[in-house]
């Protein structure tokens, strides 16, 4: 029993990541379309503040961020992962479409609970392009 209860545990813990890049890639996705509601549905709390908004509709709008085809994610660095209690940072995303050059954006990213009740990620902003060498 307990075996299984460290298992059940620790699938879920490491899930976490999978959540956030899930929902990262869901994002980049919908910036690709230009899918501005998209986005502002992904971003927690993005409609309350009009400068988070306000990015959403230049990225949305930049033809270097419009693509066609399928989002490819070519690294994430996230400063949150595998936390074990709530923490906020930013993840550095590097993405492409094939065929094209690839972006480097910065996620910022919430996380809320715990190790043992389940940690939740909301994706709270989207940064504009940034330099491919950069950090966030």
């Amino acid at each position: 029993m307990l075996f299984l209860a460290v298992s059940f545990l620790l699938a879920r813990f490491l899930s976490t990541e999978n959540t956030e890049r899930d929902d990262e890639l869901a994002l980049i996705q919908a910036q690709a379309k230009g899918d501005v509601p998209g986005m502002l549905r992904l971003l927690n709390g993005c409609r309350k503040r009009p400068l988070c908004v306000a990015l959403v509709r230049a990225n949305a709008a930049n033809p270097r961020l419009r693509r066609a085809g399928a989002v490819k994610i070519l690294s994430i660095k996230s400063s949150t992962a595998y936390a074990l209690t709530g923490t906020s940072g930013k993840t550095r995303l590097a993405w492409t479409v094939i065929g094209k050059l690839p972006v480097v954006q910065c996620v910022q990213v919430r996380r809320t609970g715990n190790f043992l009740k389940g940690l939740t990620i909301s994706l709270l902003s989207l940064s504009a392009p940034i330099p491919n060498e950069a950090d966030c």
